[in-house]
């Protein structure tokens, strides 16, 4: 299987400007490019097949790539489909384009190049903006492209209508300076690649040997967004911002439906072990075996296999309710988002659970007691006078089988 054939597989190839992507590809000479706009001081889990995924693949082919890290585009902001971007100030950009640095190149594990865009964007002024460039693109052209078409019924700025001059400018100065061939994005950057596109061929003629391809947006089973956790945060790569825990439960829970097409997409395992995964999961899928294989496959990748061992540990001992053997650390990332309530020495266990609203009453406090339904730092209790022990920082409460509190001293 050709590297392209094997991108296809995947159901990573959405769109190709000509034939020839296929040769180009396969050819393991490409000088390809991928964008970051810089919104945020890490990339999250809608960046990992586009700027992590992709580029480890094709560099593993021989093909060389940069970053362009959007110190200029970045302040403007690309459109997007409901709503005006709210501008960043020129240093939040800044201080994001080097974190975004260092964990591209920690994340994949050499000196990746990383271009930023303002290197030339910021220096331009209006008038060489304007006739140097402006005067190459037909505003009808403008207004057929996707990304601002969507936007024609509920307005759309100048400044954001300028991006797709921005980000073709962006391809000229990299085909120029650098070599850069082909361009690589989400689907819904087409418009702003054709139009690249078309800029070189206007200043090096039409026989120019330049690319683009973009790769599908990954959704869930609905269509809606991947890679938001319930309460709507993105998942971020960087493991202080989202722990590995944190994505281990959001891959853990992928949709049967979904969770091949993610393999393929976001994993580096081979065809022929996602087909044998896919023929396990089949035999019971109530195991979520594939969930569990993918979730360990891009943790492993991005933090670690310390990381991904950790993130297990934590969600079986949730799971059991044996979590005795928690570390303060591992608490404080199972636990994360929930209210810590106020330790309090020598009350007995009763009171705790009438005052935290763990039980309505003291009447309920004992048949949650009697029935074997609270626990003590994973251990049934029964003494209503229990005293809980005040030499740990945290003591952990379940009721139920999901319920938990955490009293911090």
């Amino acid at each position: 299987m050709t590297l392209f054939e094997e991108l296809k597989w995947r159901g990573l190839i959405n769109d190709i400007t000509s034939p020839d992507v296929e040769e180009a590809i396969n050819s393991g000479k490409l000088k390809f490019y991928i964008g970051v706009d810089p919104t945020g001081d890490s990339l999250h889990i809608g960046h990992y097949c586009t700027v992590i995924a992709m580029t480890k693949r094709l560099m593993s082919k021989g093909h060389t790539p940069i970053i362009i890290a959007g110190g200029g585009t970045g302040l403007i902001g690309d459109p997007k489909p409901n709503v005006e971007r709210p501008m960043i100030t020129k240093e939040a950009v800044k201080h994001n384009i080097e974190n975004i640095q260092k964990q591209i190149s920690t994340i994949l594990k050499g000196d990746i190049q990383i271009v930023n865009n303002a290197e030339w964007l910021c220096e331009m002024n209006a008038i060489d903006y304007l006739r140097d460039y402006g005067k190459h693109f037909n505003i009808n052209y403008m207004l057929a492209k996707d990304t601002v078409k969507r936007r024609l019924d509920i307005g759309i700025t100048y400044t954001e209508f300028s991006y797709m001059i921005l980000q073709s400018i962006d391809f000229l100065k990299l085909y120029e300076k650098y070599g850069i061939t082909m361009q690589i994005g989400g689907q819904d950057q087409w418009g702003n690649i054709t139009s690249g596109l078309e800029l070189i061929r206007k200043f090096h003629g039409p026989d120019v040997k330049c690319y683009g391809a973009t790769i599908p947006l990954i959704t869930r089973a609905d269509g809606t967004k991947f890679g938001k956790s319930e309460s709507g945060e993105a998942l971020w790569l960087d493991k202080e911002k989202t722990s590995s825990y944190e994505l281990y439960q959001y891959f853990i829970n992928t949709e049967d439906v979904m969770v091949i097409e993610y393999l393929k997409k976001l994993t580096f395992l081979s065809k022929e072990e996602i087909e044998k995964i896919e023929q396990e999961h089949n035999k019971n899928p109530e195991k979520r075996y594939a969930q569990q294989m993918l979730a360990k496959e891009i943790i492993t990748f991005l933090h670690g296999e310390e990381e991904y061992n950790n993130a297990l540990q934590i969600s079986n001992a949730l799971f059991s309710g044996d979590v005795k053997n928690l570390t303060d650390e591992q608490i404080e990332i199972a636990f994360k988002g929930i209210k810590m309530l106020p330790f309090e020495e020598n009350k007995p266990l009763i009171e705790l659970l009438v005052q935290n609203n763990i039980a309505s009453s003291k009447r309920e406090a004992r048949e949650f007691l009697n029935a074997g339904a609270i626990l003590l730092n994973g251990e049934t209790v029964k003494d209503e006078n229990m005293i809980i022990d005040n030499k740990r920082k945290y003591n952990i409460i379940r009721r139920g089988k999901k319920k938990y509190y955490i009293f911090k001293k």
